[in-house]
């Protein structure tokens, strides 16, 4: 994209899934695959009820307002926004609008994209309600309330973003810090996260400072994955650069249109709506409340070290390469079984080996998270203590993990069941080495005469395969070297 230049905005919306209950009713704020199971007049807009302000959610809004560098309001107001659809039975939706203030507004984040630094402008983040959802059959669509009224963060950045690259790059730190400040689960399986994409383009030369030079914004609604919203994104500047080299750009209304995963292209829905028609005005069943200086003061204290501090740790404390890094603290749960392997005493670079290149395979195959594999920290951490004592070799340790995958087993019952123990009896392994050596007597004049040193990774071979592997490889390695040290000097 030479001649042109993408401008790029993203609108990320994150249920706060980390409360008790729900963000102005008293049901329980959960995932359940049962459909209205948590529940409660409130979020069926039933007459006579009234909202309740979580202040937990509360809290947890403003703590991602402050990572994001935005501004707090000294008054907290929610709002009324206005417009009907089947699963928002109120007719309206209680958020915030940028007037009189969200949560947050006006921050300046830096994340990383390919390891380069990047910069990105918030407008505003706000707390409001998510709205039910509907299942939609042949001759019916049904509505389930269970995520009607659960709490949810808006995030609406400027458009800073010059590729998909970089606006995945974002999307996935965001994630990131809200899983690792406690804020949600952030799971785009259970529909915790959703995003909608803008897109225009302009000429390159142009000052991308100056609106007046922006292209025609385009809304994609409700992108459910990071895939989607790269491919939406890389989709929709071509079609726009086509209208571009066409002539048909300028002809081209400021709309709302859908990202078809089937189809592989975005089309259109509607006209792009303005906000002065969801007639906002202030909810009037709930009053304006004061955000002292002392309590984000204390949200500020209580922010636990996020994906970045982790990493930085790993590399620096733990001795990591920056690759294994970046790979441990991508998701929190990951970076959590990490760090209680390393706490029982397990050194980080071998756990960090053995969680990226057997772990994380077998949970990618199975398609789940690492917190809801049957191979739990603290059993790894055994079988690698038992490695690390020298009751087994890493390769029987493997085998018997790789078994344990494919049977569903604690390897260590595996490792009991087939009587899997190293060989460790110095005068065993003495006896056997010794009769090696007088029955290969040109290998090991080849070692005395000729300085072969791979002579001893073959009779170590022929030790390890007498004994099936059980014998102890290195103090194999050290008798082998004395015992051929001895005929050198005879």
């Amino acid at each position: 994209m030479t001649k042109y230049k993408a401008l790029i905005g993203l609108e990320m919306h994150c249920e706060i899934s980390e409360t008790k209950t729900k963000v102005f009713s008293g049901a329980k704020n959960g995932y359940s695959s049962k459909s209205n199971e948590f529940i409660h007049p409130l979020d069926m807009a039933f007459p006579g009820t009234l909202p309740v302000v979580n202040k937990e959610a509360v809290r947890k809004a403003l703590m991602v307002s402050i990572i994001l560098n935005c501004k707090q309001p000294e008054y907290l107001y929610f709002e009324r926004k206005n417009y009907y659809y089947p699963d928002l039975p109120k007719g309206y939706q209680i958020t915030q609008e940028t007037k009189p203030a969200p949560i947050g507004v006006n921050g300046v984040f830096t994340y990383d994209c390919h390891d380069e630094e990047k910069s990105v402008r918030i407008n505003n983040i706000h707390l409001e309600e998510d709205s039910a959802s509907l299942d939609h059959f042949s001759k019916m669509s049904l509505i389930d309330y269970n995520r009607s009224g659960m709490p949810l963060l808006e995030l609406v950045t400027e458009p800073d973003f010059r590729s998909s690259e970089e606006a995945v790059a974002f999307l996935e730190t965001m994630r990131a810090i809200y899983q690792y400040a406690g804020i949600s689960e952030a799971d785009s399986k259970k529909g915790q996260i959703r995003c909608d994409v803008n897109v225009s383009i302009m000429e390159e030369g142009l000052d991308e400072t100056d609106p007046a030079n922006w292209g025609t914004k385009v809304e994609m609604k409700n992108v459910n994955s990071f895939g989607s919203v790269k491919e939406t994104i890389d989709y929709e500047i071509s079609r726009q650069i086509a209208l571009k080299e066409s002539g048909k750009y300028d002809e081209m209304e400021q709309q709302t249109r859908r990202w078809d995963d089937e189809a592989k292209e975005t089309k259109y829905m509607r006209g792009k709506v303005d906000a002065i028609d969801y007639k906002y005005f202030i909810e009037p069943n709930i009053p304006k409340f004061k955000i002292t200086k002392e309590w984000l003061e204390e949200i500020k204290a209580s922010i636990p070290p996020l994906q970045k501090e982790r990493r930085d740790k790993y590399v620096s404390e733990y001795g990591l390469k920056p690759y294994d890094a970046k790979v441990l603290v991508k998701d929190r749960s990951v970076s959590d079984y990490f760090e209680r392997v390393v706490q029982t005493g397990v050194k980080p670079s071998e756990a960090v080996n053995w969680i990226t290149t057997i772990l994380l395979g077998a949970i990618n195959k199975l398609e789940i998270g690492i917190d809801e594999f049957f191979i739990t920290s603290s059993m790894l951490a055994e079988l690698l203590q038992m490695v690390e004592e020298g009751k087994i070799s890493k390769n029987q340790a493997k085998n018997a993990l790789y078994e344990a995958v494919e049977k569903e087993k604690n390897p260590i019952d595996i490792v009991k069941e087939q009587g899997v123990s190293q060989i460790q009896d110095e005068s065993s392994l003495k006896e056997m080495v010794d009769k090696l050596l007088l029955e290969h007597p040109k290998e090991v004049d080849d070692y005395l005469n000729k300085g072969l040193t791979n002579v001893v990774n073959f009779f170590l071979g022929q030790v390890m395969k007498q004994t099936q592997g059980k014998a102890n490889p290195a103090k194999t390695m050290q008798i082998l070297k004395e015992e051929l040290d001895k005929r050198k000097t005879n």
